[in-house]
């Protein structure tokens, strides 16, 4: 089952197939949370929304349909909205405080590297929120969700060329206010 596409996937899905919901959780969970938490810095938060993600994906399976978009649009189009809407809601500010050191950094073992490396974040979260909101969308959808530029103009509704000239106004904006 695994082999099958999204599409298929989500077909199955709306027939009742409970294991394609599972298949489809298992491919795209990571990529949806690294999505959402690099908008929302709070850890349990991003993985309660994460979560709600993919219960509004169960949810609004009946109405998806193929046609219309890919799947991983489709799905990262929820997750744009939720995050957008309890940004909103919680009127959230952006910090992301030094002693959040993430601890997925299992390579780095002395404390000094968790630091600077906590500090880079910092500093790449920083100069991302000063991007214009398509340049950070796409930055977030194309290196931290990782999708292709074709997934990252389907899900945000825009040619591929438009993808690519705000992904480097973006990148070298970011280069700029990281390196000064």
């Amino acid at each position: 089952m695994r082999e099958l596409s999204d599409v298929e996937l989500a077909l199955q899905a709306q027939q009742g197939d409970v294991q394609a919901i599972g298949v489809l959780y298992d491919r795209h969970q990571l990529r949806i949370y690294r999505y959402v938490r690099s908008r929302i810095y709070d850890e349990q938060t991003a993985h309660d929304l994460t979560g709600d993600v993919f219960l509004r994906m169960v949810y609004g399976l009946p109405k998806y349909r193929p046609m219309e978009a890919p799947f991983t649009a489709w799905l990262y189009r929820i997750a744009h909205n939720l995050v957008v809407s309890h940004i909103q809601k919680e009127n959230m500010t952006r910090v992301v405080p030094i002693q959040e050191a993430e601890s997925n950094y299992h390579t780095a073992v002395n404390p000094l590297t968790l630091v600077e490396q906590q500090l880079e974040l910092e500093a790449v979260l920083s100069a991302l929120a000063e991007l214009e909101e398509d340049q950070q969308e796409v930055l977030r959808l194309r290196f931290l969700a990782g999708l292709s530029l074709q997934e990252v103009a389907a899900a945000l509704g825009k040619s591929v060329a438009a993808v690519k000239s705000s992904q480097h106004r973006g990148l070298k904006m970011m280069k700029v206010m990281v390196v000064h």
